[in-house]
Order: structure tokens, then sequence, then C-alpha cells
């Protein structure tokens, strides 16, 4: 028997799933329930943030209270976790061998923090996860083709990670946690990189650099109650 991890990223047409970008909190309350109606699982144990721009790593039960954080990681069935974005990266980590899944939240300020190494670190500390073990997706995400910042972040970004994270003022967030994630002792063959721009790629999902009163898109984990293998 083994668990069985369900993975997945929202889109527009999953609505809003953020309320701290809009005062109507009960359209996040509706599109939330659907969204839990749509992949079968409980509204009342999902575990989200308030997502802050940091590298901290909350470990979450079913029953934890909103985390102020980037990260969230657990070992408990049944407890979906979830990551608000509209341009950041989604992160969705899972162990199979110690049964431990994780979300994270990586913005120019969390990957320049390394959020993904923490949350790596984290797995690793508190679960005895191998990172040899651990998985991890990138979902879709502002990509260096649209991602331009001021001339002094460039510069920084090329001084802390390498020239080839830099064309311009276009940065490559995916390539910086792809780079770090590695360091951390991910292996290539485990991550996997959704290479869709949520700005120009015409793919239905939120973007703040489109759209500064967006919604919030979300990538979801949950590793549900044990199911029998054939033997």
């Amino acid at each position: 028997m083994k668990n069985k991890i369900l993975t997945l990223f929202t889109n527009i047409d999953d609505k809003n799933l953020a309320y701290h970008v809009t005062e109507d909190d009960h359209s996040v309350d509706l599109a939330r329930q659907e969204l839990a109606k749509k992949y079968k699982f409980d509204n009342s144990k999902l575990q989200f943030m308030e997502q802050i721009h940091s590298n901290i790593v909350k470990t979450v039960s079913p029953d934890s209270n909103v985390q102020t954080c980037d990260a969230l990681i657990t070992d408990q069935v049944n407890t979906p976790l979830m990551v608000m974005v509209a341009d950041c990266i989604p992160i969705l980590f899972y162990d199979h061998t110690k049964k431990v899944i994780g979300v994270a939240h990586a913005g120019r300020a969390g990957t320049f923090e390394n959020i993904s190494s923490h949350t790596i670190k984290k797995m690793t500390n508190n679960y005895q996860c191998n990172p040899k073990d651990i998985e991890v997706v990138l979902g879709p995400s502002i990509e260096k083709c649209c991602y331009e910042v001021s001339q002094e972040l460039a510069e920084q970004t090329s001084s802390l990670f390498g020239k080839e994270y830099v064309n311009g003022r276009n940065i490559d967030l995916q390539g910086i946690n792809k780079k770090q994630l590695l360091k951390a002792g991910v292996q290539t063959e485990n991550l996997t990189v959704t290479q869709i721009c949520t700005k120009c790629s015409g793919e239905p999902y939120f973007s703040y650099r489109k759209d500064k009163k967006c919604g919030r898109f979300a990538g979801v984990i949950i590793m549900k109650s044990k199911i029998k293998t054939s033997s």
C-alpha cells in the first residue's frame, strides 16, 4: 500500500482563490469549495499561508491556523497545502519514501532568500527526508522572457547567481530556483519545470504584470490516504 499524491495548478477558470486581493471573501469561499469538490478533498483541512516574500518554512497539521510564511510542509494525510500566485513560482514538493509533502512561494525576494533550499532543509531536519528522494514541480510563472526588473536588481542577480540568469534587465527566477534545488541535493530527474509564462503564453493564468488588480491562482498538493497496489 502507498499514499496517493495529488498535485494540481488551478487557472482563471477556477477563479480567484486569495482573500488578500479582494474584499469579497464570499467569492473566495465559494471558489475554494468548488475546487475541493472538483478534486475531492476536505476544504476545512486546507492549509494556506499569509505569504510575505520570506524564506520562512512552517510545519502544519489539519487544524493549524493560517501561518505567516512562504512554505508549508506536513506528513499528515488528507491535508491539502496551497500556495497562491500571480507570476511568482508555485513550487510543490513530495517525498514518497518518508511520506512528506510541501509547497513554497518563490517570488523574487523569496528566491533571493533561497526559499526552495530552506524547504528542502526543513523536510530533511523535521522528517529525515533525503533530498535525493524529494520530487519537485515548479508551476506556471513569469519567465525570463517577461520578467524585467530594475538595472540594479539585474546587476545584483548577476553578481549573486551568475550572468547566465540575466538577459539585459530580464532575470530567470525558474533557473535560479532550479540551481538552488540541485545544490540542495534534489536530483535532476526529480525536478520538473512547467515552462508556461503567466504573462505572455496566452494560457489562462492570473498575472500581476498584466493586471495589478488580478486574482491569484494556486498550486495545491495533497497526500491522500493509502491505496492498495497490485501484488
